[in-house]
């Protein structure tokens, strides 16, 4: 049972990667500072959460999903810093993966290693369909029709088509939307008797941002930086124009479905600030990874997180949250305000919209090229460690990026986003990344049990007391809102919430933990209870194959092992 929980010691990683560098075997070019880093971030945070997933979560939460978006930065803060801590402790590629290697052990490091394998995947694979979505919009911009069975999944196109003859039997004008998707049905052709959909252009940008990611960090970091720019620049636009066209009778009611309406979004809200964890991927490409790595983290966080209640708050406020079920909100909302405006603001707003279209194109871009940049270090570092084959960790001679890894990467999304749909894989990733933001905050609490020194620490807050008393609380103001015993029937896992807690509290008490990892648990684990039945479903298949391909090769092939 210990061999499972084998660790890597703090001290043996940093030589190893030391020894790497010295002899010149790394492979990897340190070229990226603070600026740099930070642009990484905000390129893999604003990506489809922002400019497609942000409409769906209007449509249910309404206004109200900014103060969402708040609670969310604030959990994602907590694990934030814990991150920034591992990063100054052990500045090297991983991410979660090596920080629990070093706390854990390996079986525990493994799965979340595999978890991130499907974070970063189907991240890439939203943001590639909300993509194509955008693309599409463009090229109607300029008078181009790309047909919508090539640009559009099975699924999506038949429940579309359902929808339609539902609408229009009812004598109802089915929305632009629907109609494309019904278009897109009817006009596929067939194979056998199936219809033939798939999503060509999210396939085909999608082995474009391999190839950059292929030849080189540095091409990346130009190519990154450049997108991000003009990516925050063009939601400032719209922020500011937009604000002129609000309308505050659309704020109200303020959460329309109520608090259940608002917490239906929790897994795309969620899901829009992935990706400040894969800054920490980059490490060994960091001039100075001790001191950049935290800084790049916060601020990448603190910049998102204002420019989404900004958007959210600007784009409910703009039309009614009844409308933004959408795939392309940002245009549509200009595109909508603009039916009744007249003369140059009419043309104005009109041609906004197509510009948008055409900025979203280029600004999703920066979030593919940051997952597929983070995901095939993850996959190097788990290599190097002999849990995966070595062409996993192989190095490109000429261009110094994890050759392999890049192209297996560009493969595993290119494939499904040509047919999956962007509700389904928006399920799939949820879960695991929570599951490893709780198990880094954990590990900051062993490391500061332990003593190591770390260049960034986690501000220390006595969480002695605290822990306890907000368990104590919390517990008695869910008893007198009166729906305690119903949340635990109906959401079975609020029990392992409450009872993670009171262990929380006990240890506090003893050990006298730092409060802000110990937040960082709770909330995480508070928005995997909110969290559907299929996202579980999903995760534990996902698993289950991750052990088995563990006990099959992982667990024998070890470094350890041979150490």
């Amino acid at each position: 049972m210990n061999s499972l929980f084998r660790k890597k010691s703090i001290t043996q990683v940093l030589k190893d990667v030391e020894a790497k560098e010295k002899s010149g075997s790394s492979g990897l070019s340190r070229v990226l500072n603070v600026k740099d880093l930070t642009a990484f971030g905000i390129a893999a945070i604003i990506g489809a959460g922002i400019f497609s997933t942000i409409g769906n979560a209007s449509f249910n939460g309404g206004a109200a999903v900014s103060m969402l978006f708040v609670f969310i930065a604030i959990a994602c803060a907590f694990t934030g810093l814990c991150y920034a801590q591992f990063a100054s402790t052990v500045p090297v590629s991983g991410s979660a993966y090596t920080y629990t290697y070093v706390s854990f052990g390996e079986l525990l490091a493994w799965i979340i290693g595999w978890a991130l394998i499907l974070e970063y995947a189907v991240s890439n694979m939203v943001i590639a369909i909300g993509w194509s979505g955008y693309f599409c919009e463009m090229l109607e911009q300029f008078g181009i029709h790309f047909p919508e069975y090539l640009a559009t999944d099975y699924v999506t196109a038949r429940d579309g088509f359902a929808e339609f003859q539902k609408v229009t039997q009812a004598g109802g004008a089915p929305s632009p939307q629907v109609a494309a998707q019904a278009e897109a049905f009817q006009n596929a052709p067939t194979i056998g008797g199936l219809r033939v959909l798939m999503n060509i252009p999210a396939a085909l940008v999608t082995t474009f941002i391999t190839v950059l990611a292929y030849i080189g960090i540095k091409e990346s970091r130009t190519t990154s930086n450049a997108l991000v720019m003009f990516k925050v620049a063009v939601i400032l636009v719209v922020i500011v124009i937009g604000a002129f066209y609000v309308n505050p009778a659309n704020w109200t009611p303020f959460a329309p479905n109520g608090v259940n309406g608002v917490l239906l979004s929790v897994a795309s809200v969620f899901f829009a600030f992935i990706g400040f964890d894969s800054v920490s991927t980059t490490a060994e490409e960091c001039e100075n990874p001790q001191k950049d790595l935290p800084r790049a983290i916060i601020y990448c966080l603190i910049i998102c997180t204002i420019l989404y209640v900004a958007i959210a708050l600007v784009l409910n406020g703009m039309v009614s949250y009844k409308e933004l079920k959408v795939d392309d909100p940002l245009a549509y909302v200009f595109k909508s305000v603009s039916v009744n405006a007249v003369g140059w603001q009419k043309s104005f707003l009109e041609s906004l919209s197509g510009i948008i279209a055409v900025s979203a194109v280029v600004a999703m871009t920066s979030a593919l090229l940051a997952y597929q940049i983070g995901q095939p270090r993850i996959w190097m570092s788990m290599s190097r460690d002999g849990l995966l084959p070595k062409s996993f960790g192989k190095i490109h001679p000429k261009y110094k990026t994890p050759s392999f890894s890049t192209i297996l990467t560009g493969f595993l999304v290119a494939v499904p986003s040509l047919f999956l749909n962007m509700g389904f894989v928006t399920d799939l990733t949820s879960v695991g990344t929570l599951f490893a933001f709780i198990i880094v905050c954990a590990g900051v609490l062993y490391l500061d049990k332990q003593g190591n020194p770390s260049r960034f620490k986690v501000p220390y807050v006595s969480g002695k007391y605290l822990v306890g008393g907000l368990f104590l609380a919390m517990l008695v103001w869910s008893y007198a809102q009166g729906h305690f015993v119903e949340n635990l029937q109906t959401k079975p896992l609020i029990a392992v919430l409450w009872l993670t807690w009171l262990g929380l509290s006990v240890a506090s008490f003893v050990n006298n933990y730092s409060l802000l990892p110990v937040l960082g648990i709770l909330t995480n684990l508070y928005l995997m209870t909110e969290l559907g039945v299929s996202n579980w479903i999903m995760f534990l298949i996902w698993l289950a194959i991750g052990l088995v391909i563990y006990f099959g090769y992982g667990y024998r092939k070890s470094n350890l092992v041979r150490d």
